[in-house]
């Protein structure tokens, strides 16, 4: 021992007190550990949960995000799809309107011409029973003054009466020989 303290005394330390020191050191640190180490560690390892925790509802976010991207794409193409179906839609339809307006004007225009060919032969047959009437009138008058000249005055009204008669039946029709 006496080599430990000559060698101890080389460097300037004394046994007792190196001991004491030794001593309260390990005091010191049990101290230490017990009231600053424990709640430090205790204070880290909060921290690094939350870091962790963080990082954990970063990671979630991104997937939620990507998840979300996934979404909307598959909702744009949906939304895609669903415009294409109303064009077709909307096309066939107009497909189909102006098919139902052409068969309507068809028909429209064929009544019109109907009732124009009905107002044409209505005119047509007015203007016959006018032409007819003025040619019954004329046909009196030249009979009249034919059969003035030939006949007396009742023998003239019976003639032009039997012979309007038989013009107003549709007589006297042409002849050829």
């Amino acid at each position: 021992m006496e080599t430990v303290n000559y060698i101890l005394n080389l460097f300037g330390l004394e046994g007792k007190l190196f001991i004491a020191q030794v001593i309260n050191f390990a005091i010191l640190l049990v101290i230490l550990k017990i009231f600053l180490y424990k709640p430090i560690a205790q204070m880290l390892e909060e921290r690094k949960a939350k870091i962790k925790q963080g990082l954990d509802d970063a990671e979630n976010a991104k997937k939620a995000l990507a998840d979300a991207d996934n979404q909307k794409i598959m909702i744009l193409k949906e939304a895609k799809i669903d415009a294409d179906k109303i064009m077709e839609n909307t096309k066939a339809s107009s497909e189909t309107y102006k098919q139902k307006s052409t068969e309507e004007a068809k028909k429209q225009a064929a009544e019109i011409v109907d009732t124009a060919k009905k107002q044409a032969q209505d005119e047509f047959a007015k203007a016959s029973k006018q032409v007819g009437s003025m040619s019954i009138d004329l046909s009196k008058k030249i009979v009249a003054k034919i059969l003035s000249e030939i006949f007396s005055e009742e023998d003239k009204n019976t003639v032009l009466s039997k012979a309007v008669e038989k013009i107003e039946q549709g007589g006297y029709e042409k002849t050829t020989n």
